[in-house]
This record gives C-alpha cells, sequence and structure tokens, in this order.
C-alpha cells in the first residue's frame, strides 16, 4: 500500500495475517455487527526512529476521527503518521463517512464501528491496544471503553462531555447541519459525510455517564483551553466523573480536535500510552 495524491491511501488486497501485519501496510473493508462496511487501514510502526526510543511490537494504536473526517484526510493521516514512530496503527472512517457505507449516527452506532477495528487490530497478534479518538471520535472511545472490555488503554482528545450542547457558534453549526435536510445536503456534498436523519432512539449513553464505568482502564482526557467548540468545563466534568481514575492535560492555547493537536503534543501521547496500555 501507498500513500497518493492529497493524502489518499492506495487499497491493498493483501489479507491481514501475522506474517504480513507487521511489515506492510493494508486495507480492507471490516463488517461491523449491524451490518455496515467500514473502510480501515493498518499501517505498520515507523522504520525510522531515534536511537533512544524503538517502536512497540506488542502495542498498536486504533484511531477514531472527529465528526466530517474520514481515513483518507490530511489531518487524520498526519496523527497516524505522529502515531506510527511508537506503534502500528489502524485508522477507519466511520460509518457515513468517506468510503465506508451507512449514514453517521454521530456517536451512537459508531461503538459498533470502533469495535470491529478493535477486532482487526487484535488480528495482526498485538497483545495491547490503546484507542485514541478525537471530537465525536473522543466520544465513541469513552463509550466503547464503557460498554465493551478489551483495550488496555483510552486516549479522548477534545471530546463533549454531554449530548446536545449548543452553547458555541460552532456546535450550533454542527446541530444545524445534522438535524436541517439541508444542513445534511450540505454535509453530504460539502463533508463527504452522510448523516442519519432519525433522532436518537433511545438517547445513546453519554460520554460524562460512560466514564465511570472505565476503571481501572488507564484514561486520559486532553483538551484545548482555546477550544472554540467545546469550552473546559467539558474536560472537567468527564475528569471529575472518572473520580481521580484518569489523567486530564488542560493545553493551554490549543484549540478543536486533530487539526490542534501539534506534534509535540501527539509524541507526548505516545509517550503516556506506551507506559501506561498493560
Amino acid at each position: 500500500m501507498s500513500i497518493g495524491p492529497a493524502g489518499r491511501v492506495a487499497r491493498s488486497i493483501v489479507r491481514p495475517t501475522y506474517e504480513t501485519g507487521r511489515n506492510a501496510s493494508m486495507r480492507t473493508f471490516l463488517r461491523t455487527d449491524d451490518g455496515v462496511s467500514i473502510d480501515s487501514v493498518y499501517d505498520p510502526a515507523s522504520v525510522v526512529y531515534d536511537g533512544s526510543r524503538s517502536p512497540s511490537r506488542d502495542l498498536v494504536f486504533v484511531l477514531a476521527h472527529g465528526f466530517t473526517g474520514d481515513v483518507d484526510r490530511p489531518h487524520v493521516r498526519r496523527v497516524v503518521a505522529a502515531l506510527t514512530d511508537y506503534a502500528p496503527v489502524v485508522s477507519f472512517s466511520f460509518r457515513g463517512h468517506g468510503r465506508s457505507g451507512g449514514r453517521t449516527t454521530v456517536g451512537d452506532r459508531e461503538v459498533l464501528d470502533l469495535a470491529a477495528a478493535v477486532r482487526w487490530a487484535r488480528r495482526f497478534g498485538h497483545s495491547r491496544v490503546v484507542t485514541v479518538g478525537f471530537s465525536m471520535g473522543g466520544s465513541v472511545v469513552l463509550r466503547h471503553a464503557a460498554l465493551n472490555a478489551g483495550v488496555d488503554a483510552v486516549v479522548s482528545v477534545s471530546s463533549p462531555a454531554r449530548w446536545y450542547y449548543r452553547g458555541t457558534a460552532p456546535m450550533r453549526r454542527v446541530h444545524w447541519l445534522v438535524t436541517r435536510p439541508e444542513g445534511r445536503l450540505v454535509g453530504r456534498y460539502g463533508f463527504r459525510t452522510r448523516i442519519h436523519h432519525r433522532d436518537w432512539d433511545p438517547v445513546p449513553l453519554s460520554p460524562v455517564e460512560a466514564v465511570p464505568k472505565i476503571a481501572p482502564t488507564p484514561l486520559l482526557i486532553v483538551h484545548g483551553d482555546s477550544d472554540g467548540y467545546f469550552p473546559v468545563d467539558h474536560p472537567r466534568m468527564l475528569a471529575d466523573a472518572a473520580g481521580g481514575a484518569a489523567e486530564l492535560w488542560l493545553e493551554p492555547g490549543m484549540g478543536h480536535a486533530e487539526h490542534a493537536a501539534d506534534d509535540r503534543l501527539l509524541a507526548r501521547i505516545g509517550d503516556w500510552a506506551a507506559s501506561r496500555a498493560g
């Protein structure tokens, strides 16, 4: 597999086996428990690293992107590239995003997409799995860890704490995109994101309700103090709900999600994961 123009990843026909999984990148469609096809990529650890640290053989990251992202977006590929300095990375497009099937439910059924990606990551023989999510993906990794056993550490970046938040102008625009027919057209043709028209029924477990169920799995909550979508009461609410079982990094000057996560922050996340997972 190779990276093509605009960060697009060329599809591989290599089957995910233990023998090839450590040395070759590959791409496939996974099937979720509710039958949705999920476009997924496995990137091995980087072969170029400084002499003070080698990439881990037993660790693997599973990366959950934010709303309107997908596995081919340059900002997602940049995060993948940074994390492969530490371990292999499985990335994927949530349902309704990019080449994946279905329509996004904006954080509800996406837990099934992440579960399929985690199962695939395990098939490569890695004994430690760390989920790393941004924004919507940040809420998904929290809910997945609360509802499913089987990950060794969780990193949630720029996640909301509660549903239906409209307290900032960017979030009011997101709600227009999700709830209005004309907004969903903009999502489909402007952002390559197909949004489900139905309301949640029932309303899924919220991130702040999920956090107390994650312990003893190590949990890192990362948030920028200049986040234009979710102000700092969101990460503080999540950390309080963990009852001291989570680390909270409030990053000075940082904005929102993948675009705001610089290489130094991603390196710190990599170091934290390597030390805390297992």
